[in-house]
C-alpha cells in the first residue's frame, strides 16, 4: 500500500521542462566534476575519478525500509532508504566503511533507481531517502524526474554529510523536500584530520542557509511524518565538545531556533579509529559528561527542537524536546 503523505512533494510541481534542464547541466558537471566542495574537476566521463573514487557510473550497496531513522522519517512503515557507494567524505571513522570507503555496491542507472524508488513507495515507505547522494546528484535528480511521472509521490530526503556546493544546492531546489545534513564540524582542523574534508566549517555553514532557503524549517504532519524542511543531525565526537557545541549554536544564531536538530551520541570507534594510533583522541566513545554538556548547550542557546538519548542524560521521557 503506497503512503501518501500530507502535502504534496516539492518535484510535483517542477515543469517536465525545466526538470530536464536541471539534469542536463548536472549530467555536464560530471565531465568537469565539482559536484562537491572537493571540486576536483576530473573528468569522470572518461573513467578519471576524484575524491570520492568513482567515475559517473553509480553504484547501490542496499535499498530498503529502514527502521532506524529518526521518528519523523521511519513512522510506522520506515524511510525507504537507498544507500549510495562510496562517498564525497573520508571519516576515518565511518561505521558504514566497506560502502563508502571500500565501494561495495552493484551499478545502476536512473532508470533503476526510479524503479527502487517506486519499489519502496508501494511497500508503504513514508519517503525516497538518498544517502550519501552528493557525488551523483545527476542519477538521483534524473531519477526523481523518471519516478514521478511514474507515480511517485513521497517527499525526497537528501540523507548527506553537509560538504556540499551552494552552486549545486540551487539545482536541487524544488527537487528535494527534505534535506537532512550530518553536521559534523565547527572545527576547520578536525575536519581535515577526521574527514579529510578541508574547510569543512565555512562551507557547511553557506550550505545550511542555502538548505534552509529552500525547504524551511521541518515541517511534520498529523502523523507526525516529516514533509519538507531541514533536519540536522551531529554526532558528539569524543573531546570535541566545543565543535559541537558550537554547530548547535550556529543553527540557532544563523538558520532558526526552530530547526530540528538530532544530537547524537551513539559514536563508536570504527575503521580506522579503532585501529590507528594517530586517531587515539576519537579511539573511544564519548562520556555521559560530554554528552550532557553539550545537551545543556542546546537548551541555554534556546533550541526549541532537540531529539537526543536520555540514556546518556539519566532522564526518563523519549528524548524529544519541544514536541
Amino acid at each position: 500500500m503506497s503512503a501518501r503523505p500530507a502535502t504534496t512533494p516539492n518535484y510535483q510541481r517542477v515543469s517536465d521542462g525545466e526538470f530536464r534542464t536541471r539534469v542536463e547541466e548536472l549530467w555536464r558537471r560530471y565531465a568537469d566534476c565539482d559536484l562537491c566542495a572537493y571540486d576536483c574537476r576530473v573528468d569522470r566521463t572518461t573513467g578519471e575519478t576524484g575524491t570520492c573514487r568513482v567515475d559517473d557510473t553509480a553504484y547501490v550497496s542496499s535499498y530498503f525500509d529502514h527502521h532506524g531513522e529518526e521518528d519523523v522519517l521511519r513512522g510506522h512503515n520506515g524511510s525507504g532508504t537507498i544507500f549510495l557507494a562510496h562517498c564525497n567524505m573520508k571519516c576515518v571513522f565511518c561505521q558504514n566503511f566497506e560502502t563508502s570507503h571500500e565501494a561495495r555496491g552493484e551499478p545502476v542507472t536512473p532508470e533503476g533507481i526510479a524503479k527502487m524508488a517506486l519499489e519502496l513507495q508501494a511497500q508503504g515507505c513514508h519517503n525516497v531517502n538518498f544517502v550519501s547522494p552528493t557525488h551523483h546528484s545527476p542519477h538521483l535528480v534524473e531519477a526523481v524526474r523518471i519516478a514521478r511521472d511514474r507515480g511517485l509521490e513521497i517527499p525526497i530526503v537528501w540523507n548527506c554529510g553537509g560538504y556540499e556546493r551552494t552552486e549545486i544546492l540551487e539545482l536541487l531546489d524544488g527537487v528535494v523536500d527534505v534535506y537532512m545534513p550530518d553536521v559534523k564540524w565547527s572545527d576547520d582542523a578536525a575536519a581535515a584530520r577526521y574527514s579529510k574534508a578541508p574547510g569543512y566549517w565555512s562551507n557547511i555553514k553557506g550550505s545550511l542557509r542555502e538548505m534552509h532557503r529552500q525547504v524551511g524549517d521541518l515541517d511534520v504532519d498529523d502523523k507526525g511524518l516529516a514533509t519538507g524542511g531541514l533536519l540536522v543531525r551531529h554526532l558528539v565526537m569524543p573531546a570535541h565538545v566545543e565543535s559541537a557545541k558550537d554547530v548547535l549554536s550556529f543553527v540557532a544564531e544563523e538558520i532558526s531556533q526552530n530547526t530540528f536538530v538530532n544530537v547524537m551520541a551513539q559514536y563508536r570507534p570504527h575503521y580506522k579509529a579503532k585501529s590507528e594510533e594517530r586517531y587515539e583522541a576519537i579511539s573511544r566513545r564519548i562520556t555521559p559528561e560530554e554528552y550532557q554538556s553539550v545537551i545543556d548547550h542546546a537548551r541555554e542557546i534556546g533550541l526549541e527542537r532537540i531529539e537526543y538519548d536520555p540514556t546518556m542524560t539519566g532522564e526518563d521521557g523519549n528524548g524529544l524536546l519541544g514536541w
